[in-house]
């Protein structure tokens, strides 16, 4: 079994009404280095399937954060995983979590998707985006189209269900494909 360094956050929670707003800026703030203003943007993402919390799993959210003041710093990218056991920390929580800087920046595709058993294949062209209104632009005729054949959901490498079966089926869009289309692997 091999040994992998997860990052971890520890952290306490709380609320309060706003009558202790005061009380409670001030005692921060006598027992802090500096302050100041925060204004965040903060989308979430969490899977629509709602079985994983009935089975009693946490759910595993995916945020992006991005901070609204001063100069734009881009978005930070940041997942959640389950809580270390009470047993194991009573004192905060703690549990495991990736994060990554990032660039903001939307990414519009327009075109056509198709299902083809396990896999789902894309066909489009990517718009670019106006700076203006941040609504996409149509592309140009002469655009690439671009196409993805992949597995329509995570695949778990199991006796049931091995990756090979899904190789052999992205390989046999590929050989569909033979002459008209060149599939290739893609390690970006």
């Amino acid at each position: 079994m091999s040994s992998q360094a997860n990052s971890y956050e520890v952290a306490l929670f709380g609320e309060f009404f706003a009558r202790d707003l005061k009380a409670i800026l001030n005692r921060i703030t006598l027992h802090s280095e500096s302050s100041h203003r925060m204004h965040t943007r903060e989308v979430v993402f969490e899977p629509i399937d709602a079985q994983h919390r009935e089975m009693g799993n946490e759910a595993v959210l995916l945020r992006a954060k991005k901070e609204l003041t001063g100069k734009d710093e881009g978005w930070i990218l940041y997942s959640y995983l389950k809580p270390e056991s009470v047993r194991a920390h009573p004192e905060a929580t703690v549990r495991p979590w990736a994060t990554c800087h990032s660039l903001g920046h939307s990414l519009y595709k327009r075109g056509f998707l198709f299902r083809r058993g396990t896999l789902v294949i894309q066909m489009f062209q990517q718009e670019q985006v106006d700076p203006t209104t941040q609504e996409p632009i149509p592309a140009h005729p002469d655009t690439l189209w671009e196409v993805e054949v992949k597995t329509a959901t995570p695949i778990q490498n199991t006796q049931e269900t091995p990756l090979s079966q899904s190789i052999d089926a992205v390989l046999e869009v590929q050989l569909l494909m033979k002459g008209l289309l060149d599939l290739r692997r893609q390690d970006v």
